[in-house]
């Protein structure tokens, strides 16, 4: 364990190999064939990653879990049986291309296996954005993945109706094949043990005039919070990057909402990308994701290669 200063920090900070020895006996689960599957375009993610990384991160959130439901026991004691026992939230933020997803991916498939709480859900901020049509309407379509861009109070409903105990709650899904919400398609959620939320704003506190949104954010649902973090010149490599593999397979398709891409040389290819980092993905990492970095309970460092070098958590 080491500080990178000397003067009071909120975090306590942890080198690869000291976070691996977190690990302590928590037994790998998951085949390296499963890992291929969970792995996302362009990750670096090997066994090494998820044992070392990933393993102590699932030992340290079952242990907030079990505490949380030992608390939800003893609240349910206090009001003599009448407490209903509500999913423990995690949120994960990060930039676009940082692989916050696969973080996601993993930590479902990690938590899963744990004996305690076997129903572990996934949901993306993606299936709460503004339909194309309303986008367009609004001038946003070159704002995707802005604040403004999401549907804020379906956000903050969904969690606050998911934390209230309800039995069911619905968020619409989101095809990044034909970029748009698939219309008359939604995904039930059922009372999970756990629920994680992952997306690019999630730890934003967002607008607090009265006519805009309610001074209630995602955050204040969230039991445990994740920022995924690299330095920006190794996240814009990898947007690149990952744009290129796309614009070579699924662009393609016949039904890609980026097909038009595909008439584009090579040349032209990467600098569309660069356009769209430096317009689109640059600022809104910048003035909206970045800033809320120090909010998260648990920040997972980046290195140029793409693997988790460094681990930031936050003091009790």
């Amino acid at each position: 364990m080491f500080s990178s200063s000397s003067s009071p920090s909120l975090y306590v900070d942890f080198g690869r190999e000291e976070w691996r020895a977190l690990r302590a006996a928590t037994p790998l689960p998951l085949s390296e064939e499963e890992i291929e599957r969970l792995r996302g375009l362009g990750e670096q993610l090997d066994l090494n990653e998820v044992v070392d990384v990933y393993l102590p991160l699932s030992r340290l959130l079952n242990l907030y879990v079990a505490a949380t439901q030992n608390l939800w026991t003893a609240q349910q004691s206090f009001l003599g049986g009448f407490a209903q026992k509500v999913p423990f939230v995690i949120g994960i933020a990060g930039s676009v291309a940082v692989g916050k997803s696969t973080t996601a991916r993993i930590l479902q498939a990690l938590l899963g296996r744990w004996p305690d709480h076997p129903r572990v859900e996934l949901v993306t901020t993606d299936g709460f954005l503004f339909p194309n049509n309303v986008l367009t309407k609004r001038g946003l379509m070159k704002r995707k993945g802005f604040p403004e861009s999401y549907d804020r109070r379906a956000l903050v409903r969904f969690l606050a109706d998911l934390k209230s105990g309800r039995s069911e709650v619905t968020t619409s899904i989101y095809s990044h094949h034909t970029y748009d919400i698939v219309q008359g398609e939604v995904k039930t959620i059922r009372q999970p043990d756990i629920l994680i939320l992952e997306g690019l704003n999630v730890l934003q506190t967002g607008p607090t005039d009265a006519e805009s949104v309610p001074r209630i954010f995602l955050s204040d649902f969230f039991d445990f919070s994740i920022y995924v973090d690299a330095n920006e010149q190794d996240i814009r490599r990898w947007y690149v990057n990952r744009f290129l593999r796309l614009w070579d397979t699924a662009f393609h398709d016949e039904k890609s909402f980026f097909r038009s891409f595909t008439k584009l040389t090579r040349e032209e290819a990467i600098a569309r990308a660069e356009t769209l980092w430096a317009e689109i993905n640059g600022p809104n990492l910048a003035q909206n994701i970045a800033p809320t970095r120090s909010r998260a309970r648990l920040i997972l460092a980046k290195g140029p290669d793409h693997k988790v070098s460094r681990i930031r958590m936050r003091k009790l």
